[in-house]
């Protein structure tokens, strides 16, 4: 990795949207932006519906605003219906969602609806997403749909949504830039979860604070618009608020033909567009780091931060060789939570769950991948596969994903966020140790006491065959 720093007058992709939706700026260096869509969530965000009334405001564009029930909606027993979940707490916020859109004339994709998932999922797969539109969400992964050269910025729950639904603008400070050009060849095995962990863990989970980072190189251009935004939903994991990559063939490819996609005179009006938003070549930017793809091996965590990741073959560190006096604690602390030994082996350790999910690793080429390891085999452990969203569960079902994990003894669930965060009552029990797709391994992150290491589809698959931490590559498949 090498590491400089830089400025230029020449505009990058996130100059050039950013410039096109200020509404004015102030001396202190804040600016208001339009919003082009904002997207919203039940965690939470009743609190800034409760504030539009006590205000007695409006929506100020309700067709500019979409709500998905994603976080708190069961895996299981969907059909039962919202009144059958048997938590009140989480029935509740489930119905709140829904009667709070009908109220302010949101519309919303409910708990019934074919076009169900998670919001960071279904956004690009609707066709919603698209280049050059600044969104915002009420979740830290919003920056996942950057990825379609789109500028998605995080809001809080209350105040910035409330803001957001009542003026649709937002006050911002534009972020520092950072570009992350990662080229070479991918080893097999080596995917895109591996990369993002592989950046976070040598930058930290603050190495790119306060800035928005951009991706590019040759190992990027080369990516599945899938792998694309399971980069860029991690950004918020090495300290960016935003991470983008540029459209290209592959977006437009991805996008030709989604719902909300543009049809006729009007797509060909937009792909003009699309294609004047990329970074100019002179463009610098005020960091630039660069990887090497084909240094990275299969990656998965072992502490309680995505930082605290490392290769496969790798063993657990020792905080007694580590110089930095707060960096040698929290890895001290990492381990006695994780209840680890320095010097274990990873591929020994021991799992007592896999999950296969989350707004990170929840696409159809996710699930493909597990399938391909988990053909043939059967886990020795219990582990579960949540699609990320309705039309990925339809697919992977028409694709007969669904019989391959079946008959492996994987138990093949319902849409949701599920036990990504566990909002949904989907958690692993006190002292369980998983194997999980998803994007952060937190302390209590998946259940009190729980812990988590987070890796690709395919190594979680091949932890669910054979009740460890395995090396993918042992497997004998491509």
């Amino acid at each position: 990795m090498t590491l400089k720093k830089t400025m230029s007058p020449s505009e990058t992709m996130l100059d050039k949207i950013w410039r096109e939706h200020v509404i004015v700026a102030t001396p202190g260096g804040e600016e208001l932006l339009f919003v082009d869509l904002n997207l919203l969530h039940e965690g939470g965000t009743f609190f800034a519906f409760d504030q539009l009334r006590a205000e007695q405001r409006t929506v100020r564009k309700p067709k500019l605003n979409l709500a998905v029930t994603d976080h708190y909606l069961p895996s299981l027993n969907r059909a039962a219906g919202v009144g059958a979940i048997p938590n009140p707490e989480i029935r509740n916020v489930v119905q709140w969602l829904g009667e709070n859109a009908r109220e302010f004339d949101i519309a919303h994709i409910g708990p019934d609806d074919p076009r169900q998932g998670i919001i960071h999922v279904i956004g690009p797969e609707l066709g919603l997403t698209q280049p050059g539109l600044l969104i915002t969400c009420c979740d830290s992964h919003t920056a996942t749909q950057g990825a379609m050269g789109s500028l998605a910025i995080p809001i809080g729950q209350s105040n910035q949504l409330r803001h957001v639904l009542a003026t649709q603008t937002i006050w911002q400070k534009k972020p520092k830039q950072m570009r992350v050009r990662i080229d070479g060849r991918l080893s097999p095995h080596v995917t895109s979860k591996d990369i993002i962990l592989c950046l976070i863990a040598q930058i930290g989970i603050g190495g790119a604070s306060g800035h928005a980072i951009e991706y590019c190189g040759s190992v990027i251009r080369e990516m599945s618009v899938e792998a694309r935004l399971t980069i860029c939903n991690m950004s918020i994991e090495a300290g960016a608020r935003i991470g983008m990559i540029a459209s290209d063939d592959y977006t437009y490819e991805y996008l030709s033909g989604r719902l909300f996609s543009p049809v006729g005179a009007d797509w060909d009006q937009a792909l003009a567009y699309w294609q004047t938003l990329k970074t100019a070549e002179d463009a610098q930017f005020d960091q630039e780091l660069s990887l090497d793809a084909g240094a990275i091996s299969p990656m998965v965590s072992w502490g309680t931060s995505p930082e605290d990741s490392m290769p496969i073959d790798g063993r657990v560190p020792d905080p007694q060789l580590i110089q930095d006096a707060d960096r040698r604690m929290r890895v001290q602390r990492a381990l006695e939570y994780m209840q680890l030994q320095p010097g274990t082996p990873l591929s020994s350790i021991a799992i007592d769950k896999v999950f296969l999910g989350s707004c990170t690793n929840g696409r159809i080429e996710d699930l493909r991948a597990a399938a391909q390891v988990v053909e043939g085999r059967r886990a020795v452990i219990p582990a579960i596969v949540v699609p990320g969203s309705t039309g990925v569960k339809r697919q992977a079902e028409a694709e007969g994903l669904d019989h391959i994990f079946k008959s492996a003894g994987f138990e093949w669930r319902d849409a949701s966020c599920s036990m990504c965060g566990g909002s949904n009552g989907d958690m692993l029990e006190r002292g369980q140790r998983s194997a999980s797709t998803t994007n952060r391994n937190f302390e209590g992150r998946q259940g009190p006491g729980a812990m988590t290491h987070i890796m690709s589809p395919a190594m979680a698959a091949g932890a669910a065959i054979f009740g460890r931490l395995t090396d993918v590559r042992t497997l004998g498949r491509s």
